[in-house]
């Protein structure tokens, strides 16, 4: 039997600030998250911008003696966990622990840790690393920091797909439940990778946008003059439960989960192919599992990056899938405002297509200015629209050619 699965609460954290709601009414009002880098000095890169968590206080959400044991994706996590579990009311009690689980992915995991503690071990020799620099840096270790907080014992699991982690992580956790191996999960993804490295390395790969002099610009996806991605960092959490668990609690319900697809394209470590095959099946294994139609789906939240390659190519995806209704659906890019949180991506914009379909309101693509005859569909250009549809799909690809699509439905009893 496969139960029906819904979401209960969002949190999240971004450039647009700390909190769901915060970041919502920065989405909707068209604000840009980017600004230039302050973390560390940006003297010789070629990219000095990014979309910065601003406004950050550990201190409300951990207790100080513990934050030495975590990096920062695991902090931003643990944020954006609270705001989900109390979004939601959900108590883990010891009735139901082992009916709760944990999954949350991550692409980079503690980068800031790690360039910390190689400096420690450069100027003063082994004896000066961490003994927490193991824990504070692993990708599995943002699950289990909340695992332990919250005291989930049900599944507890991580995810490092590159920039689809968090998207897999909360496809994973609605097929758990789905399947009856637990009746909640916390899922979603953390990023913190503004640092010299993590900058360095994407602008080394000429990923990057160096659209240095004007950053609130920078991340234009879809649009002619776009250049690269921003890096931005942060972190999307869901709370995902079993209809009848949910109602039985009094749960609030957001939206539901009704699809799932993944795809590898064994073609590159960076690109998608030239005929978009991975992600037009990611999209249509989504829609395949929900058991929609193509006309159904109202409004897509893109994986969008603001790179030359990856916005044409999702284009093209969109319009093998959606055939002529890609003219009539609305797609955009909330990177535009965010930067790209990588690994936290999915599970950000998730967040973010749950509430447009709570609020009947497409989130705009900011700086599109110039159309490119490559990308041609509705991009809900620099505006959010009120609109009515029952049907969002958010879309997750990264380097290795590994790709997910989630696809949720307005929930209406």
């Amino acid at each position: 039997m496969t139960r029906r699965v819904v979401v209960t609460g969002v949190g999240l954290v971004s450039a647009l600030g700390v909190g769901t709601e915060q970041t919502w009414s920065g989405i909707l009002s068209g604000k840009s998250g980017v600004s230039s880098i302050t973390r560390f000095d940006t003297t010789g890169f070629s990219t000095t911008m990014a979309a910065e968590v601003k406004g950050f206080d550990p201190l409300q959400f951990i207790e100080k003696k513990e934050l030495k044991k975590m990096g920062l994706f695991i902090q931003y996590a643990l944020a954006a966990t609270q705001g989900a579990v109390e979004q939601s009311g959900l108590r883990i009690t010891p009735e139901v622990a082992d009916r709760v689980g944990v999954y949350i992915g991550s692409g980079i995991g503690g980068f800031d840790v790690i360039e910390r503690e190689h400096t420690a071990l450069m100027q003063g020799g082994p004896r000066r690393i961490s003994p927490f620099f193991i824990p504070a840096t692993i990708v599995n270790l943002a699950s289990g920091f909340v695992s332990i907080r919250w005291g989930a014992k049900g599944p507890n699991s991580a995810t490092c797909t590159a920039c689809s982690s968090s998207a897999h992580a909360v496809g994973d956790s609605y097929k758990l439940i789905a399947r009856c191996d637990a009746d909640a999960m916390i899922c979603g993804g953390t990023e913190a990778a503004i640092t010299p490295m993590g900058v360095g390395g994407f602008a080394a790969m000429r990923a990057l946008s160096t659209r240095n002099e004007a950053p609130e610009k920078a991340s234009r996806p879809f649009d002619r003059e776009r250049d690269g991605f921003v890096i931005g960092e942060g972190a999307g959490i869901l709370i995902l439960e079993e209809l009848g668990f949910a109602l039985r609690r009094g749960a609030p319900i957001l939206a539901e989960v009704v699809g799932y697809g993944m795809s590898g394209d064994a073609y590159h470590i960076t690109s998608p192919s030239e005929d978009a095959d991975g992600a037009v099946r990611a999209m249509r294994n989504a829609l395949a599992d929900a058991k929609v139609l193509p006309e159904q789906v109202g409004y897509i939240n893109a994986h969008g990056t603001s790179t030359p390659y990856n916005d044409r190519l999702e284009t093209l995806a969109i319009k093998k899938v959606f055939g002529e209704h890609a003219r009539r659906l609305a797609v955009s890019s909330t990177k535009s405002m965010t930067g790209h949180l990588l690994g936290g991506a999915g599970g950000l914009e998730a967040g973010l297509a749950v509430l447009a379909l709570r609020d009947q309101i497409l989130p705009p693509t900011t700086n599109y200015e110039y159309p490119d005859p490559d990308c041609d569909l509705d991009y809900v250009p620099n505006q959010a629209r009120r609109a009515e549809f029952e049907y969002a799909l958010s879309n997750s690809f990264g380097f290795g050619g590994t790709n997910a699509s989630l696809l949720f439905k307005r929930y209406a009893g």
